[in-house]
């Protein structure tokens, strides 16, 4: 006998369509319907048929969209899946090195499978934990993945929920942790079916409509979140979720679904034993997020930090537009770099209103904090999706990485940013509705013609030459100039590695300062010494021994050319 069941609590008749059979359900007094069917097995498409309407819809809870998210469900077990990874005790956060990739473009065939073959890789070069972007199934076969509506159904053209699950798996099996990038703040335009089987929206985000977190009829809307987030660590094996955009959960009661999910998660990482994580993107540089329940915090693990990304942008590229304004100001870099958030309470001119609040880095940990040089917003949201290589050159990208690889932050590297990858990484989407695939396209070039672009110069997100020119050019590390960008990437994450100190996430035992146009990042007994300024820097230093880099060592001094860095021991 095969259990189906689905909340619709206003709906008057709910049936079941298992292939040409209907069923009728029956409803209890939460608001669920239930059909029991005997025979049915896995591999069984079925849909559900909401009072007279006889169109079929696919269940909000599927696990599996074979046929695309207007197509049924199809039945799946996570049983069944054959797992070699029980000797895995998963990743700690601290000290770790993340690496973000989309699945989609990582290789040219855009599948799970194929990127197995370039996990190696990622070894290599040291990574830790890999953090994949949005897996959920979307309208059409390319996308970035934001744009999700089946929250537990692994989109059909990257190889579906079993190929998922090998790559997990496979990633175990070399050491490395895997992440996933969950969308809880919205739904697509496409394929949201939620709302005709009940109160699950209330109002609306930039993107799309936000979900009912806290009004009439709330409570299942966020257990249907809680238990998403839960059924991806448990039943991928997953090390934890980034949550995208939490600044844009709308929940008014006195316990936060954020501290609701991280008292959950915490619970699951004591079941199976292993540490699991949760990482927030949020816009409100507010250290509440990731202090601990007991403090009076959520208790998430960590957060983005873009405040030391726009400061390390403006720091190498010289931008100064949008929301780059205010981190040109003197000192901006050295804020961000000791203390996480550059606007603590402070005026943002972006946002016409003072942002965010201060926090103690002496009761803080700087791992908590993302900190990186580029990542897919930073990169896919500019008009054409140009990586920092497209403006500077290899070797300052370099500086930035040496400060990003030996901060107290954890490390987060966009895939091929490692070789300086030439390929851009372009906004992109395949919607199969010409209506909206007009409007999407339409939108993309107003918003961009706001600031000065022409319609011609933003690529066309439904081209498929914009997914092509998106995606990785591994032949480029046969090429010996990429070959050394990567080879240092790789040299900088073993020395965090080897030396403690590097990774030492110690906010209160760290500072930064500007030595004759150099900055100098203290790190136990190392230093880090980079070289924005245009001009040679010559930094006094007694008895320096250099463990990294090209630099002049002489007489209690060590010079430094522009665009170059040194790790040195004192």
């Amino acid at each position: 006998m095969s259990q189906f069941s689905v909340w619709a609590p206003e709906r008057d008749r709910v049936r079941l369509a298992l292939g040409p059979a209907v069923h009728d359900m029956t409803r209890d007094d939460r608001g669920w319907w239930h059909a029991d069917v005997p025979g049915t097995g896995d591999g069984a498409d079925y849909a559900f048929l909401l009072d007279d309407d006889e169109k079929p819809l696919p269940d909000p809870r599927s696990a599996w969209q074979p046929a695309g998210v207007h197509g049924p469900s199809r039945r799946y077990s996570h049983d069944a899946f054959d797992w070699t990874d029980e000797h895995w005790t998963g990743r700690a956060l601290a000290g770790s090195v993340i690496y973000e990739l989309h699945v989609g473009t990582f290789t040219e065939q855009g599948t799970f499978n194929a990127a197995l073959e370039h996990l190696d890789h990622l070894v290599e070069l040291g990574v830790d934990v890999v953090e994949v972007l949005p897996v959920n199934a979307f309208d059409g076969t390319a996308g970035w993945g934001y744009d999700g509506v089946a929250w537990g159904a692994v989109h059909e053209p990257y190889g579906g929920p079993d190929a998922f699950k090998r790559f997990v798996d496979a990633c175990h099996n070399r050491g490395l942790g895997v992440l996933l990038d969950v969308v809880y703040n919205h739904l697509g335009p496409s394929g949201a079916y939620l709302d005709r089987f009940g109160p699950y929206f209330a109002g609306r985000t930039i993107w799309g409509p936000a979900l009912n977190l806290d009004g009439p009829r709330s409570d299942e809307v966020r257990r249907y979140v809680l238990d998403n987030a839960l059924g991806w660590l448990r039943d991928y094996h997953l090390d934890g979720l980034r949550l995208d955009a939490v600044h844009a959960l709308v929940d008014k009661r006195a316990t936060h679904v954020l501290e609701e999910l991280a008292s959950e998660v915490d619970a699951l990482a004591a079941a199976v034993r292993r540490p699991l994580t949760l990482i927030a993107e949020s816009d409100l540089n507010d250290a509440k997020l990731v202090t601990s329940r007991d403090a009076g915090g959520y208790g998430l693990a960590a957060q983005w930090c873009d405040d030391i990304h726009h400061a390390l942008h403006v720091a190498l590229t010289g931008e100064t537009e949008g929301y780059y304004t205010d981190f040109a100001a003197p000192g901006a870099l050295e804020k961000t770099l000791t203390h996480a958030f550059f606007h603590s309470g402070t005026w943002s001119s972006f946002r016409q209103r003072t942002h965010g609040r201060p926090f103690d880095p002496s009761r803080l940990s700087g791992h908590r904090f993302l900190a990186y040089l580029q990542n897919h917003d930073q990169i896919g949201n500019r008009a054409q999706g140009d990586r920092l290589t497209a403006t500077i050159s290899p070797a300052r990208q370099l500086c930035g990485a040496a400060i990003v690889l030996t901060s107290p932050y954890t490390p987060m590297l966009f895939m091929g940013e490692e070789w300086a990858a030439s390929s851009p990484w372009q906004f992109f989407a395949s919607f199969e509705d010409e209506g909206l695939a007009t409007a999407v396209r339409d939108g993309r070039r107003k918003e961009f013609a706001e600031h000065g672009w022409g319609s011609s110069e933003v690529p066309d997100p439904m081209d498929v030459a914009t997914v092509v020119r998106s995606t990785l050019p591994w032949g480029e590390l046969a090429d010996p100039a990429h070959r050394s960008v990567y080879d240092t990437y790789r040299s900088l994450i073993a020395l965090r590695r080897r030396h403690p100190e590097l990774s030492d996430p110690r906010l209160d035992r760290y500072h930064v300062e500007t030595v004759d146009g150099a900055l100098v990042l203290h790190r136990g007994s190392l230093r880090v010494l980079v070289n924005l300024s245009e001009k040679t820097a010559d930094i006094t230093v007694d008895s320096p021994e250099v463990l990294l880099g090209q630099t002049e060592v002489g007489d209690g001094s060590v010079s430094l050319a522009p665009d170059t860095f040194a790790v040195i021991r004192v």
